[in-house]
């Protein structure tokens, strides 16, 4: 695979913590069909992709968007899913209807990948009992192929709320999860509240379903290994998706974020097969032994040891969990509260989350995209929308909340978010949904932020940098992040003060690790 790197403008380190954005609008209205029937698909919506749709080089961005409710119709423009040409230098522009991808029926997430080897990416759509597969035919169009991929169930349609693409089996093709919530019927949904204040009802009160994993034929077709895996023998309330190998094995392994309900962790086991050890391994519950309402997640080595970590966002009270991978022979260890995270998103609800380096001085920081239930201010008195945050990571297992000078703009009910650099500046920017309002920009423009390299690389790639200082950073290829979402597919490492690392180590699917030479230059 073709490895280039990308070097920020701006040399000096970043020392007082000043991660800056710039919040701008794009014109995508976020519709969930709300009518006030407080049917629960309502609160889930919406996934936001980042592809390079066309091949230039600079990012676009796909947003799945809803359907009026309870016919899953999208009646007119206001309801397509959109694709947002990027000009490189984070100027969007509708090409949705050239390109054909508007959608059919309740769209929720986005996953990308180039699933059929043809050098362009697609576009694998889930949602509420449908699912589509837009084919990139490389003319700026695409081709709806989910049936014939065999990706479209014809019967027991489930409502999926993320799908992610990973390698399962390290053969190089990519491989497609299905994270899928309750069993939903709008003829059956129970009704809570009161007649004059009806809110929407607890996940508790609908049965659960089982994700789906599909093994590429490396045809341009899947077949659902879902039973024959073992992840069809958990039933869960699934959101957000995850991938990594926490265990270092070269296996790719999957965790699922349930709502209300314990967490999954799936171990690959190699074969084809994996087992559920969330419980064992210390990553399905708080450390007083609480489910919480997890929603986002991403994957990903916060704090440099080689060893992906786990962060998760939750509802009011749970505050959102940060999972620290400390292997052998405990695996993962509740953090929140040392890393300072525990009161400071205690009083959050948060739906798209990350790890990114947002000043490029090597530590990865943290984003989440909030925003309490529609009836949370009637019923206590406060704002149900709510800010985005922001947290900086100080490297030393601890993170600072700096979303009050981070410039991250107003209230809203946020859902997915998506990390890339659009303007090819070497900084991590932030696209985040938003429901009946338009979608945010936050371009990062952080004073003094450190230059960056980044790796074009399959999935599951791991890579090491190691900096003249004697830090080894570490990162790994992984497009799910968040809640329904799908990022950059590049392998992104902040260098600090330096021009360039001292060294590289990879490690592909399937194979040991070995030096990767580079060279540093401008963009």
């Amino acid at each position: 695979m073709k490895t280039f790197l990308s070097l920020c403008l701006i040399f000096v380190l970043c020392a007082n913590g000043q991660i800056r954005f710039e919040e701008h609008s794009l014109p995508f209205v976020l519709k969930n069909g709300a009518t006030g029937r407080f049917y629960l698909p309502e609160l889930m919506p919406g996934g936001v992709g980042v592809i390079d749709y066309d091949g230039d080089g600079c990012m676009d961005v796909y947003f799945a968007n809803g359907a009026e409710l309870p016919s899953m119709r999208k009646t007119g423009k206001d309801y397509w899913n959109r694709l947002y040409h990027n000009d490189c230098h984070g100027k969007f522009t509708d090409v949705t209807e050239k390109a054909g991808v508007a959608g059919e029926g309740y769209s929720i997430a986005v996953a990308v990948a180039d699933y059929d080897h043809d050098g362009k990416p697609d576009i694998f759509v889930a949602g509420l009992n449908r699912n589509l597969l837009y084919h990139n035919r490389g003319d700026g169009t695409f081709e709806e192929r989910a049936v014939p991929a065999g990706l479209m169930p014809k019967q027991n349609k489930p409502w999926s709320i993320s799908a992610g693409f990973f390698d399962m089996d390290n053969d190089g093709w990519p491989d497609l999860f299905i994270s899928n919530y309750v069993q939903w019927n709008p003829e059956t949904e129970p009704k809570c509240g009161t007649a004059e204040q009806r809110f929407y009802c607890h996940p508790g009160l609908y049965k659960g379903q089982a994700s789906q994993l599909f093994r590429n034929n490396h045809d341009g077709t899947f077949s659902d290994v879902s039973a024959e895996s073992g992840i069809a023998g958990q039933i869960g309330k699934g959101m957000g998706v995850a991938f990594a190998d926490f265990n270092g094995d070269g296996l790719t392994d999957i965790f699922v974020a349930n709502d209300s309900m314990r967490n999954f962790l799936y171990e690959n086991l190699g074969n084809g097969k994996f087992r559920e050890m969330g419980l064992e391994y210390g990553a399905s519950l708080s450390d007083d032994g609480r489910a919480i309402a997890s929603m986002g997640v991403d994957f990903r080595d916060y704090d440099n040891d080689g060893k992906p970590d786990l962060i998760v966002t939750g509802m009011i009270n749970d505050s959102y969990l940060l999972f620290h991978n400390i292997g052998q022979p405990v695996f993962f260890e509740d953090k929140t509260a040392q890393a300072g995270l525990a009161a400071a998103t205690r009083n959050l609800t948060g739906w798209g989350c990350g790890f990114a380096d947002f000043d490029n001085d090597g530590w990865k920081d943290l984003f989440f995209a909030n925003a309490h239930f529609p009836q949370f201010g009637r019923l206590s008195g406060g704002a149900s929308p709510l800010n985005n945050s922001v947290f900086r990571n100080l490297g030393n297992g601890r993170f600072q909340d700096v979303s009050s000078t981070a410039h991250l703009g107003g209230a809203g009910y946020n859902r997915g978010a998506v990390f890339a650099d659009f303007d090819g500046d070497g900084l991590v920017d932030v696209i985040v949904s938003r429901i009946d309002e338009p979608a945010r920009f936050y371009k990062n423009v952080t004073p003094g932020a450190g230059k960056s390299i980044t790796f074009q690389e399959p999935l599951g790639t791991e890579i090491r940098v190691e900096l003249p200082d004697g830090r080894t950073l570490s990162n790994h290829s992984s497009t799910s992040v968040g809640y329904a979402s799908s990022s950059e597919a590049l392998v992104r490492f902040g260098l600090g003060r330096f021009a360039e690392p001292k060294s590289v180590q990879v490690r592909r699917p399937g194979q040991g690790w070995q030096p990767l030479t580079v060279k540093a230059g401008p963009r």
